[in-house]
């Protein structure tokens, strides 16, 4: 195998386009609904195979029909579930998305399953035979938490595997748990918001000169910015590279890069904030440099985090460097952006990569 993805399996049910909620029994007519593998492990896996990688997947889901529905339609896709734990008892975790107009996406969650994964539930000789390992919502599993498996990340990063990191919530109390992973990971991967509520606490002083005033900080902003935040429509919009479209309270880069700078002094070797429309941030020992979002007709948000994971991981293993990978994952949530639910636009790599031409 060459990707392992382990922690939040979700199915996601998306209807759109959802402009409000009908009162008492009253029904509103939508355009679409979906039932999709969705979550920070099952989404991102079954992206990394439709850009041509080998997964197994990792995790635990419920003994109910959400948990068959879940195993069927990502192993349909191609990814190894014969790992996932079924869990007797519990429900699988699941969320109904109402889509509005805009791309926005409001959610209705049950944690379900997700909430019990431990380090049991994994397969420690499986893990060592692949290239990279992706954590899938780690402020949320609670129970790899785990010195225990801390330790098998620094094994495994010690032999050369690629540990990567995303989030799920946009809870202080658990971002701020998810915290001690940082030391552990090579590359995590929040949206701008989990940035900040995950450095809150933190300084940034330690970073303030890890290349703020280098070269790559001057391409901040710079280059197609003119593309990045033209309209906040569906339709009229940059793409969105994480999960939540553009608002008029987003941070500001230099909001986001302290918080990403204060995230790289706790360990990692690379800390890559998605903006939205903005783009996405890079944060390196080498400095800190934007990447713009491409532009695309936006039909649902849903997903694009998960794919931009999926893309920056497949750009590492195919050779390119932090930033060449973070335009693999721009391209990737690009796609996903275009469709509803957290698999749709994306087929294969050519045309993923086509993008980026």
């Amino acid at each position: 195998m060459t990707v392992a993805t382990i922690g939040v399996h979700i199915v996601d049910i998306l209807a759109r386009p959802v402009s409000y909620i009908p009162e008492g029994q009253d029904t509103a007519l939508v355009d679409q609904i979906r039932l999709t593998a969705a979550g920070s492990a099952a989404g991102t896996a079954v992206d990394l195979v439709k850009l041509g990688n080998e997964v197994v997947s990792m995790g635990a889901i419920g003994d109910d029909e959400l948990g068959d529905f879940l195993v069927a339609v990502m192993a349909k896709r191609g990814v190894d579930v014969s790992l996932l734990t079924r869990k007797a008892g519990e429900q699988t975790a699941a969320s109904i998305l109402p889509i509005r107009p805009d791309g926005g996406r409001p959610s209705f969650h049950v944690p379900g399953a997700n909430l019990g994964v431990t380090p049991a539930d994994l397969d420690e000789a499986r893990l060592r035979g692949v290239r990279a390992v992706h954590l899938g919502g780690m402020d949320v599993t609670f129970g790899l938490g785990d010195p225990a498996f801390f330790a098998l990340l620094d094994s495994l990063r010690a032999a050369g595997v690629i540990v990567t990191m995303d989030l799920l919530s946009e809870m202080p109390d658990l971002l701020g748990m998810a915290r001690a992973f940082l030391p552990h990971v090579d590359y995590v991967l929040p949206n701008d918001s989990q940035a900040l509520l995950m450095a809150a606490g933190l300084t940034a002083d330690s970073g303030s000169d890890s290349g703020t005033d280098s070269g790559s900080s001057s391409d901040i902003g710079s280059g197609s910015g003119s593309d990045i935040g033209s309209g906040s429509a569906a339709g009229d919009t940059s793409a969105a590279e994480g999960d939540s479209p553009p608002s008029a309270s987003s941070p500001s880069v230099a909001e986001v890069s302290a918080a990403a700078l204060a995230l790289l002094g706790e360990g990692p070797r690379g800390v890559l904030v998605t903006m939205g429309a903005e783009g996405s941030l890079v944060v390196t020992e080498a400095g800190i440099e934007q990447v713009p979002a491409l532009k695309v007709e936006v039909s649902d948000t849903t997903g694009c985090g998960d794919a931009y994971c999926a893309g920056f991981i497949t750009g590492l293993l195919h050779g390119q460097d932090v930033v060449g990978a973070a335009r693999w994952g721009t391209a990737a949530a690009a796609q996903v952006a275009t469709g509803l639910g957290s698999d749709a636009g994306l087929t294969d790599l050519e045309s993923t990569l086509a993008l980026l031409a």
